[in-house]
């Protein structure tokens, strides 16, 4: 039911794969945000993914993509505007959740932008996404990443 709050692991990499879409549409189209959360939100898909975190997330992202754009661009090895725009997708996601999720493992969330390379993205994109998350991480999260894995007790 739209409005629900899905959790689990599945559920945020379903919003991610959301997100990853949305902002495509955003790039190629220029939808705008608020045009595109209507979209999705009647998209039937949207009622299996971590609504809370999409409705946080995706807005906060195009909201702020010129700020996070400065800091993708401090880690990639080439121009921005020669990024494949679902690489640039997936690492806007990435860069914003090193950045604004604490909540999320600094390696959760070089899985998931891997991951999510390899489903959307080109043969070799994900080794690339890898690369740039994990010199993000250095950057956003030096703390966690010099302390190594966390443990669970």
């Amino acid at each position: 039911m739209p409005g629900s709050k899905q959790v689990g692991a599945g559920a945020r990499t379903r919003a991610r794969e959301l997100m990853v879409q949305a902002l495509y549409q955003k790039q190629i189209a220029g939808h705008s945000t608020a045009e595109l959360v209507a979209q999705y939100r009647e998209d039937p898909a949207y009622d299996r993914v971590d609504q809370v975190f999409f409705d946080e997330a995706f807005p906060a992202i195009s909201n702020t993509q010129d700020e996070l754009e400065k800091k993708i661009d401090t880690i990639i090895d080439r121009p921005l505007e020669q990024l494949d725009p679902i690489e640039l997708s997936i690492l806007l996601i990435g860069v914003y959740e090193l950045e604004s999720r604490i909540d999320v493992p600094y390696k959760v969330v070089i899985n998931e932008g891997v991951n999510l390379a390899r489903r959307f993205g080109a043969a070799e994109s994900h080794k690339y996404v890898n690369a740039c998350l994990d010199a993000a991480a250095q950057l956003l999260r030096e703390i966690e990443v010099l302390a190594g894995p966390r443990t669970r007790g």
